[in-house]
């Protein structure tokens, strides 16, 4: 929900800022304005301004597409079972015989490979493939 108001304010301010910046610049060109350093600062503030918001609009929809909305939308292979990131964890180092270093970088390698997962998913995604690797 709060993801979509987001949105909804980000669009509405990005629609209100272009629509302000091609007035200022059409009063410009027609010259019913005057170029002095007062519309040359707006000008550009008002360009910054729609410049950041579409990077952040654009940014905010892309992450809320990329992020299952719902618990049934998640991907089937997704651990969420209750198990917590660190008895995952402590259960890697274990397998690992006490090396913490080498289960950050196996995790490090995952997420590179998988990313967007949630933490847990990462540390069942290694114990497996370490468990395949030694049969």
């Amino acid at each position: 929900m709060g993801n979509q108001v987001v949105i909804a304010v980000g669009t509405f301010i990005l629609l209100l800022t272009g629509l302000l910046l091609g007035y200022v610049l059409s009063q410009l060109v027609l010259g019913f304005l005057q170029f002095n350093l007062l519309t040359f600062f707006g000008t550009l503030s008002l360009i910054l301004i729609f410049g950041t918001l579409y990077y952040v609009l654009f940014w905010q929809l892309r992450r809320e597409q990329s992020r299952p909305s719902t618990i049934n939308e998640r991907i089937p292979n997704q651990v969420d079972d209750g198990v917590s990131d660190s008895y995952l964890k402590n259960r890697l180092i274990a397998k690992l015989s006490g090396d913490a270093a080498a289960a950050e970088r196996l995790i490090e390698q995952a997420k590179e490979t998988y990313p967007g997962m949630p933490e847990n998913w990462y540390c069942e995604r290694v114990l497996d493939d370490l468990e395949r690797d030694r049969q």
